[in-house]
């Protein structure tokens, strides 16, 4: 058999392995099993104080595990506390100068003002007859004519003193305008919000868990100056702990929200975590970097958050995971974390 022969036959067997392999796997059922890869989503919560002032403790380390509202770290709290007691006396100084606006005049004042009335009254009766005197006497030329212009200015002065004293017996019966008892009113409301300003600095110069978390980083130390712009402890969220994964457009018709999951690690392999599909991303985007192939780096995917059961607390935060979806299964209810799955 000549070379050209042999090489014949070797391109007709090439030729029919690869119609064959054609028919093969043109016949191969759809596979309904979906692999996703991706790493458990780092959370991070940076805080800090609202005002600058020194630290005067910080109540946890790196690694401890919080609560939502568990107190972490404190300033120095003397300057806080100065201003919520002189906001609490302004305030009861104020909510006093009300409550006697409100009262208004009490009996004795009205009383001390009909009383003068009357004595003016008799002042003014008083000044009228010395004045009538004096005219009489200077008719009969027995008294100068200064002596009659001292008595009318101070018959003229009682009366202008009594329509003054007549005035304010008004007032006193009257009691305070409305216009002042509104204004000490609208002065309280300040005060009252000053007192509530200086107890939320005081609050705030607390550092509070704002979920159930992981003290990643303590930045600060106590003594240090702390402010806005600096933060003192890094929290890292793991309460609902969720899979950042990605699809391929061509797999994102076969999934749905909700749809059930099983999440594994290379730390357990044997072990798989019940999960659901929580999130699928509206709009593609690039294969980001840390999954990313060779031949996946111009491919346009679409993200999805899987939430994954971690009763056991084995699923780290950063962890590469890998996602198995049975793209025939419905969406479900959120499943029981605390039984293990199948």
């Amino acid at each position: 058999m000549t070379k050209h022969h042999k090489a014949t036959i070797v391109l007709l067997v090439v030729a029919g392995c690869l119609i064959a392999g054609f028919y093969l796997r043109r016949d191969d059922p759809p596979t309904t099993q979906l692999t996703l890869y991706g790493n458990i989503d780092i959370r991070q919560v940076e805080l800090s104080f609202r005002e600058p002032e020194r630290i005067e403790q910080i109540l946890v380390q790196e690694g401890e595990q919080v609560k939502a509202g568990q107190v972490l770290a404190s300033q120095i709290l003397n300057g806080y506390q100065y201003q919520v007691d002189l906001a609490a006396a302004r305030l009861e100084a104020q909510q006093h100068q009300l409550e006697k606006l409100l009262h208004g005049s009490r009996p004795q004042e009205i009383g001390i003002a009909r009383n003068d009335v009357k004595a003016a009254e008799a002042s003014v009766t008083l000044a009228e007859k010395e004045l009538q005197r004096l005219k009489t006497l200077a008719i009969r030329k027995l008294a100068s004519s200064q002596s009659v212009d001292k008595a009318k200015a101070a018959y003229d002065s009682a009366k202008e003193n009594l329509q003054a004293l007549k005035e304010q017996y008004a007032l006193a019966k009257i009691g305070p305008r409305a216009e002042d008892i509104k204004a000490a009113q609208a002065q309280l409301k300040a005060d009252q919000a000053s007192l509530e300003l200086a107890r939320k600095s005081w609050r705030d110069a607390h550092l509070l868990a704002p979920r159930d978390a992981v003290i990643q980083n303590r930045i600060l130390e106590p003594g240090d100056m702390a402010n806005a712009q600096t933060p003192v402890l890094t929290l890292a969220l793991h309460d609902p702990l969720w899979a950042r994964t990605y699809v391929e457009e061509r797999d994102l018709g076969k999934l749905r929200h909700g749809m059930p999951a099983l999440v594994s690690s290379d730390s357990f392999p044997t072990k798989q975590y019940k999960g659901w599909i929580g999130y699928i991303s509206p709009t593609a985007e690039f294969t980001p970097k840390s999954v990313e192939t060779t031949e996946l780096r111009t491919s346009l995917v679409y993200q999805l958050r899987v939430y994954v059961c971690n009763p056991q607390d084995q699923l780290r935060l950063g962890m590469p995971v890998t996602v198995s979806v049975d793209t025939t299964q419905a969406p479900s209810s959120i499943p029981d974390c605390q039984s293990e799955a199948p």
